[in-house]
């Protein structure tokens, strides 16, 4: 009687952070059709939201215990829509105009090929103990950047952007996806997880109200600054994570 009566509960809290993991993909379902119907500045804003539906699932698993292994799958599938597929679509009916169809096509599909492995990459290390940073560049914030690019220019110049510019940043996210540079994570949100924590808590706060009060003509630039930091720093020092964590683990043993 008690597992019969358990087992339902379980169900139904199993669902909360996939009910966001759809929202997600519906969002990159319903940016895509804006894109299709030639408003791709809508799309763009559309994505943006599916990103904090997508931070947000993730959070809910592991704030409730929740992760699981179809969890990760599904969550991945509807990335692949919205930070690998939308981005393609976007870049397609944007930027590759003039150019001969299959160079076009073959440009276009870039993102969504390196993110597609990247993804898959990502699924076969989550058993993996949890570390301070992504190996390569991850499909949303690599989406981010080109939606970013696009909103910057259309509020400064009242255009997309010069497509050979894109299609250089488009080549650049994509190799930096399935590339060994190492991206520092957002961070937890608390203010007792130590001082990298906090710093990195209150940098993404600025960065969200900055987003809120000055919208596309920052978070470009900002985006722009964040991958050329990660790349700097791993050039400059590979090991610099690992330090940190084995810092954290001698603290640990200290304390204990």
């Amino acid at each position: 009687m008690i597992s019969r009566t358990n087992k339902p509960k379980g169900l139904k809290r199993s669902f909360i952070p996939n009910v966001a993991t759809v929202f997600n993909m519906f969002l990159g379902f319903m940016a895509i059709t804006l894109i299709l119907n030639g408003e791709p500045i809508k799309a763009g804003w559309v994505m943006m939201v599916g990103v904090l539906f997508d931070i947000i699932d993730g959070k809910l698993a592991r704030l409730l215990g929740l992760s699981s292994r179809f969890g990760t799958e599904f969550d991945s599938l509807a990335d692949t829509i919205s930070f690998c597929a939308v981005p393609s679509i976007l870049i397609y009916n944007v930027y590759v105009e003039g150019l001969p169809y299959l160079l076009g096509a073959v440009i276009s599909f870039m993102p969504l090929l390196f993110g597609t492995i990247r993804l898959a990459r990502f699924n076969i290390d989550t058993g993996e103990s949890p570390k301070p940073y992504f190996t390569g560049l991850t499909t949303p914030l690599a989406a981010i950047t080109i939606i970013a690019f696009m909103l910057f220019n259309y509020q400064s110049y009242g255009d997309m952007g010069d497509p050979r510019l894109a299609l250089v940043l488009v080549a650049i996210l994509s190799f930096l996806m399935i590339s060994p540079v190492r991206f520092s994570k957002f961070p937890l949100l608390s203010f007792k997880k130590g001082r990298s924590n906090n710093m990195r808590l209150v940098g993404l706060i600025i960065v969200l109200l900055s987003i809120i009060f000055f919208r596309g003509l920052v978070l470009f630039p900002l985006m722009a600054i964040y991958i050329f930091w990660s790349i700097t720093k791993w050039m400059l020092d590979h090991d610099r994570f690992e330090e940190e964590i084995d810092q954290k683990i001698h603290q640990r043993e200290y304390n204990e």
